[in-house]
């Protein structure tokens, strides 16, 4: 039996991890489940995995959460610690999705404490690449995918020879506002940002689907977890989103990964891995598709995709600053005190104020420097706002 552990079990991965969980309990013995506030989700879904412990990172609910699983044996916890702590205990299978900077270090107190994680939180390897792939080579531990493009490129890429490849084209959905007048970007509320066409995810990254600065983490987290250039990695518009990615080899050949916009395929891929087990998704009918289409990813209306160009060539701890940034931006936009266009403005600004940080040697990254650098760019971007 495997023990399991969900960190952001109750967000849109979270519950689609617990639903390929719970379709096979004997397998299983759930560790820990953490979750944020919806403190009935995480009680419900720990009764019904008899999870060890489950946690809430919002401390002012602990007593709600104490009270929803009164009468059990599972152990009860809040707030930043108990999370990290949770992270520490013995797991075979850690899935990583807590969204933003605040999944780095529990994910990181997984890896050093002998569990495999499962990676859905991009922000991770965008912050903190080299030092999240020297702590699963220091630890003997596998670093599993779970975004759909980064499943589709790695599984593209098993048994192959990594000089081989030429370019890797990661798709975008191009998300709400893909066909909306430039003009009116500026009208547009966060409401609307949050209606994705094809996927169902939560708020925040919907609309960073919305600007793509989903596209553009991803687009950095492409090269810290392959090693590839920025030169070789392209992204295109398909709305259908049933490619989620392409690897190009120098012989010419495409490899296309295509599947249903579900994310149980990528992350039962990566519960079984190196196994293929039969999954619960939809099985396509390219008849009744008809076709795919393809649109170019302009960076007049997503600034973001060259900001992430921009990260990319300078290295160091340049991701860290741009995440930080645009959370900070993006809760302003949900706070209505920016508009939409503004978010891109603001995360080039504090790039442009903090480009000091390209300077440190991604071999050298430390959680301290990382936090530090994520302190930084969150009081600059604040201040920007706030200006």
């Amino acid at each position: 039996m495997r023990k399991v552990s969900i960190f952001g079990a109750t967000g849109s991965i979270g519950q689609s991890t617990i639903d390929l969980i719970a379709r096979a309990p004997d397998n299983y013995q759930v560790v820990a489940l953490t979750g944020g506030q919806n403190i009935a989700q995480l009680a419900q879904d720990a009764r019904r995995l008899q999870a060890q412990v489950a946690i809430t990172a919002d401390e002012t609910r602990l007593g709600d959460l104490r009270e929803a699983l009164a009468g059990t044996n599972i152990e009860v916890a809040a707030g930043r610690s108990a999370l990290v702590e949770a992270a520490t205990r013995p797991s075979d299978w850690t899935m990583s999705a807590i969204v933003g900077a605040a999944g780095l270090e529990p994910g990181l107190r997984a890896l050093q404490s002998g569990a495999d994680l499962a990676l859905a939180n991009k922000e991770s390897m965008v912050c903190a690449g080299p030092l999240m792939l020297r702590t699963a080579t220091a630890a003997g531990q596998q670093l599993l995918p779970v975004d759909s493009e980064h499943s589709a490129v790695f599984q593209g890429l098993i048994g192959e020879d990594l000089s081989a490849v030429e370019r890797v084209i990661i798709t975008a959905s191009g998300g709400a506002f893909r066909d909306w007048p430039l003009d009116d970007l500026e009208k547009a509320t966060p409401e609307q940002a949050a209606t994705h066409p094809n996927w169902d995810m939560g708020q925040r990254i919907t609309i960073d689907s919305a600007s793509m600065f989903n596209k553009a983490l991803e687009l950095i987290e492409t090269k810290e977890f392959f090693g590839f250039s920025p030169s070789q990695i392209e992204t295109v518009v398909h709305p259908e989103s049933m490619i989620h990615a392409l690897v190009g080899f120098n012989d010419g050949a495409l490899m296309a990964h295509v599947g249903p916009a579900d994310m149980r395929h990528a992350i039962g891929f990566a519960l079984h891995y190196p196994e293929r087990q039969t999954l619960p998704v939809e099985r396509l009918d390219l008849v009744k598709l008809g076709q795919f289409t393809f649109r170019p990813a302009c960076e007049t209306r997503w600034p973001a995709l060259r900001l992430a160009r921009e990260v990319m060539e300078a290295g160091g701890l340049m991701g860290a600053v741009f995440n930080a940034a645009k959370e900070v931006a993006l809760d302003a936009f949900i706070d209505r005190q920016i508009n939409f266009p503004r978010m891109a403005g603001i995360v080039e600004e504090v790039l442009t104020r903090l480009s000091s940080q390209a300077s440190h040697n991604p071999d050298a990254i430390t959680l301290d420097m990382v936090m530090q650098a994520d302190h930084l760019a969150r009081e600059d971007a604040r201040a920007i706002i706030a200006a």
